[in-house]
Order: C-alpha cells, then sequence, then structure tokens
C-alpha cells in the first residue's frame, strides 16, 4: 500500500508479525489461540479464555516442561490484554446501540 503511495513504510509505525517475537511468545500466541473462550451468559462479558486444556495443549504442541513456566507468564499476559480489548470493544458496541435505540 505504501508503494502505491509513493512512501516508504515506517518500520516503527508497522504492527509486530508474530516471526518477530522469541520463540516462548510466538507459542503463547499459538496456544491462546488454540484455548477456549468463557463468556458470561447472563452479561454477555467475555471472561478470557477455559484453562483447562492448557495441560493438553501443551503436550500437543511438544512444549517442554523447563518452557512452560515462562509460556505461562506470556499466556496470561496475552489473555489479560485480549479480554480488556474485547470487552472494550462489547462495551462500545452496547453503548452505540443503546444511543441508535433512544434516538428514534
Amino acid at each position: 500500500m505504501m508503494d502505491q503511495l509513493g512512501r516508504e513504510p515506517n518500520l516503527d509505525e508497522m504492527p509486530p508479525e508474530l516471526d518477530d517475537f522469541p520463540l516462548e511468545v510466538q507459542e503463547a500466541f499459538i496456544v491462546h489461540l488454540m484455548l477456549p473462550d468463557k463468556w458470561d451468559g447472563a452479561s454477555g462479558q467475555y471472561m478470557g479464555k477455559d484453562w483447562a486444556a492448557l495441560e493438553p495443549l501443551l503436550n500437543i504442541n511438544q512444549i517442554p516442561t523447563a518452557d512452560r513456566r515462562i509460556l505461562c507468564f506470556f499466556l496470561k499476559f496475552i489473555e489479560s490484554a485480549n479480554t480488556i480489548n474485547i470487552n472494550e470493544s462489547l462495551k462500545r458496541q452496547q453503548d452505540a446501540t443503546q444511543r441508535r435505540a433512544k434516538s428514534k
């Protein structure tokens, strides 16, 4: 796209790719994507990942036992940021729906 605009891409403004991260962080992202989501049925709020499937996923992905502690640290960090982002997005959608309903 930058080529079409006749500009050089600014590497500082580009979002990082998965392979820009250390292996442990890459593995944490992969496992995070595989973990099932938990939702509150009453409020519709996102509750994070269901960690019950973690050990089988670590085994399937052949994560060495020595690496699992640091992987869990990164995994929890990713989950926390993801949960905040999802719930903020849901809140914006709910607020927009309420504003539209009031304006009718």
